[in-house]
């Protein structure tokens, strides 16, 4: 049921939208092809089990810990028109 201008469906294709947008941005951010022997950031060799377990990786366990925690701090998708929540 739709309630003044909102089309019907109008709030689970909003979820979808959300859902669809993390998946995309959580796919753009894995590694392809060759796994650094090295960190790039902190020049800490990576071990042969995480370059085998995930290819591509360039970064050492504690240095990716550290860019997840900073991107999930600045990361966030605000789709509700409400002014309080345009205000956060």
């Amino acid at each position: 049921m739709a309630g003044g201008w909102a089309e019907d469906g109008a709030v689970q294709k909003q979820i979808d939208d959300t859902v669809e947008d993390a998946i995309a941005q959580a796919r753009s951010q894995l590694h392809h092809g060759e796994s650094a022997e090295f960190c790039v950031e902190c020049d800490e060799p990576i071990p042969l089990a995480r370059r085998q377990a995930l290819p591509g990786v360039i970064y050492c366990i504690n240095c990716q810990e550290a860019r997840d925690k900073q991107q999930s701090a600045a990361s966030g998708i605000n789709r509700r028109g409400s002014k309080d929540s345009q205000l956060r």
